[in-house]
C-alpha cells in the first residue's frame, strides 16, 4: 500500500457492507489519507418506511454493526494502538453524514455504490450537500463483480437476455475483478470515534426484536464466514441439490451478501477455481452470482422495473382483481401444499427456498391471475435478503413481464412442482403439520383424496386445511386467454 498523507482525514461510510475486510471504501480510504473514520447511520428515512416494528432485518443489521465495530477496533488494536469502532448516528443520512463530516474536519467521504434509484438519489444529495461544504465524495464498486457498463453487447447496449450476458460476463471476469481490496491500516490511522461511543440498542431505534435468534441464521461477517465454510463442502453438490427445500442444498448466504457481511467476491473465489475446471456444482454457484449482476445492471440501466413492466406491452396486461384470491395466498391458505408451507417458511423465518420463490410467484400470477407487484411487495416486507433488483427480477420472470422471462405460456403447474421436488413431502409436513398424517402419495394435493382416505387421515377439508381456491388446468386457460387477448389487441 503507497504512503497515505499524513494529514489527511476521511470518512468510511458504511451501509450494506458491514464488514471490515476485502472493502473498497475502506481500502482507498486507507490508502489516500492518514487518518480514517468509518460511521454507520440507522437512516430513519428507510426505517420509518417499514410496515412494522418487528423487523428480523433491522435486528439483523444491528448485530451486524454492533459485530462490525467490533472488527474495526480489533484491526486497529493490531497495530498496538487503540482506535477504531463506529460512528453511530440515528436519524436521516443526509443530515447525519455532512454534519459528522463537517464536525470531523475530513476532506472527504468514501462509500460504496449502491444501484437502487432511491439509494442514488440519496446519495446524489449527500454529494451535493458535502460539495457546499468544500468535502469530496467518492463511490466505488464493492457489492458486484462487473457493474453498470462493464458488460455491454456488440452495439455498447447493455443486455436483456440472461445467456449472452453469462457470455460475456464470464469473458469479462479474471483474477483482477475477483481480487480482495486490502484493509490494512497502519498503527493509529483508525480514528477511533471523538468521544467514547455507546451503540443505541435496538430498543432505542423503536424496533423489538424477534424470532432472529432461534433461526439458524449467524449474523455478523463472522457468521458470514461460518455458512462460507458450511458451504464450501458442499458446492460440488449445489446444482444437484439446489433445487429441493428438503435437503440442505443451497447456499444459506443470501442475506449476508444482501447487507455486505460478506464480500462478493470472495464468494465468488470459492467457486472460480473449481468451476475452471468442470466442477458443475460451482459452476451454477458462479451463475447464480452472474444473475445477481445482471439484475443490478438491468436495475440501473432500467430504473422503471421498480413499478413498471420491463417489457411496456405488459403494462397492458389485465390483472384480476379477486380480494379473496389474494387473502387466501397472503394468508397461505391455496389449498395447495407446497405454495402454502413456502409462504409459512417466509412468515415464520424471513426466508423462503429459491425454488418455491418461483413457484410462488408462477401461482400467483399465473394460477389466481395476480398482479406481481402484490407478490413483490409481500416479499419485500418480509424477505431477510430482501433486494431490490433481484427481488424485481424474479417477479417479472416469473409473471412473464420482465427481461428475458419465463415465457407467458409455460406455466407452472404447482402440483408437479411438488411430487418433483419434494417427493416424499417432507418439506410440506414441517410447516403445515395439520397433514402430518397424509401419505406421500397425497401430500401433494388433498383435495383429491377419497372420504374414507380423508377420514383414515383424521383431515377435514374445508376445516383443518382448506379446499383449493382455484384449480390449475382452467386457471392454466384463463392465463393463456389473458396473454392471447394482450397480443391479439396489440397487433
Amino acid at each position: 500500500m503507497s504512503a497515505a498523507p499524513a494529514t489527511s482525514t476521511a470518512l468510511v461510510w458504511f451501509r450494506r457492507d458491514l464488514r471490515a475486510h476485502d472493502h473498497a471504501a475502506l481500502s482507498q480510504a486507507l490508502a489516500r489519507h492518514g487518518r480514517v473514520y468509518c460511521a454507520f447511520v440507522f437512516d430513519t428515512d428507510i426505517l420509518d418506511a417499514l410496515p412494522s416494528r418487528s423487523d428480523r432485518r433491522v435486528e439483523f443489521i444491528h448485530a451486524s454493526v454492533l459485530a462490525l465495530h467490533g472488527a474495526l477496533q480489533a484491526l486497529a488494536a493490531r497495530g498496538g494502538v487503540p482506535g477504531g469502532g463506529l460512528i453511530v448516528r440515528h436519524g436521516r443520512a443526509l443530515d447525519c453524514i455532512a454534519a459528522l463530516a463537517q464536525a470531523l474536519g475530513v476532506s472527504e467521504v468514501l462509500v460504496n455504490r449502491d444501484y437502487e434509484p432511491a439509494a442514488r438519489a440519496r446519495d446524489a444529495a449527500v454529494a451535493s450537500a458535502l460539495a457546499g461544504l468544500g468535502i469530496a465524495f467518492s463511490s466505488h464498486k464493492d457489492q458486484v463483480l462487473l457493474e453498470c457498463d462493464e458488460v455491454l453487447n456488440r452495439q455498447h447496449q447493455p443486455y436483456s437476455v440472461f445467456t449472452p450476458y453469462r457470455r460475456a460476463w464470464l469473458a469479462r471476469l479474471d483474477d483482477g475483478q475477483l481480487a480482495a481490496h486490502p484493509v490494512e491500516p497502519r498503527p493509529g490511522q483508525l480514528a477511533p470515534p471523538p468521544v467514547p461511543e455507546r451503540l443505541p440498542g435496538l430498543e432505542e431505534l423503536g424496533f423489538a426484536r424477534t424470532n432472529l435468534g432461534t433461526l439458524a441464521l449467524p449474523t455478523g461477517q463472522d457468521g458470514a464466514q461460518q455458512l462460507l465454510r458450511d458451504f464450501a463442502s458442499r458446492l460440488s453438490c449445489y446444482h444437484e441439490a439446489r433445487d429441493y427445500p428438503a435437503r440442505k442444498g443451497v447456499s444459506y448466504l443470501s442475506v449476508h451478501l444482501r447487507f455486505g457481511t460478506l464480500s462478493i467476491r470472495e464468494a465468488a473465489r470459492l467457486a472460480w477455481p473449481h468451476a475452471a475446471r468442470g466442477d458443475a456444482g460451482a459452476q451454477v454457484w458462479l451463475s447464480e452470482l452472474c444473475w445477481r449482476d445482471f439484475y443490478f445492471m438491468i436495475l440501473w440501466h432500467h430504473p422503471r422495473v421498480v413499478s413498471q413492466a420491463f417489457r411496456p406491452e405488459y403494462d397492458r396486461v389485465q390483472w384480476d382483481d379477486a380480494p379473496a384470491l389474494w387473502q387466501a395466498w397472503l394468508t397461505a391458505r391455496t389449498g395447495y401444499p407446497l405454495v402454502d408451507a413456502a409462504l409459512r417458511q417466509l412468515h415464520q423465518t424471513g426466508y423462503m427456498h429459491n425454488r418455491l420463490r418461483m413457484v410462488v410467484a408462477s401461482f400467483l400470477t399465473k394460477d389466481l391471475g395476480l398482479d406481481w407487484r402484490l407478490g413483490e411487495r409481500h416479499f419485500a416486507e418480509h424477505l431477510n435478503d430482501y433486494d431490490l433488483a433481484a427481488n424485481n427480477g424474479g417477479w417479472q420472470w416469473a409473471a412473464s413481464t420482465g427481461c428475458d422471462a419465463q415465457p407467458w405460456f409455460r406455466i407452472f403447474n404447482p402440483v408437479t412442482q411438488s411430487r418433483r421436488f419434494d417427493p416424499e413431502g417432507r418439506f410440506i409436513r414441517r410447516y403445515l403439520p395439520e397433514l402430518a398424517r397424509v401419505p406421500p402419495a397425497h401430500i401433494h394435493f388433498p383435495a383429491d383424496m377419497r372420504p374414507q382416505e380423508l377420514a383414515a387421515c383424521g383431515l377435514r377439508l374445508g376445516e383443518d386445511y382448506p379446499l383449493p381456491v382455484v384449480q390449475h388446468a382452467s386457471a392454466r386457460e384463463r392465463t393463456l386467454m389473458r396473454f392471447h387477448f394482450l397480443k391479439a389487441n396489440a397487433a
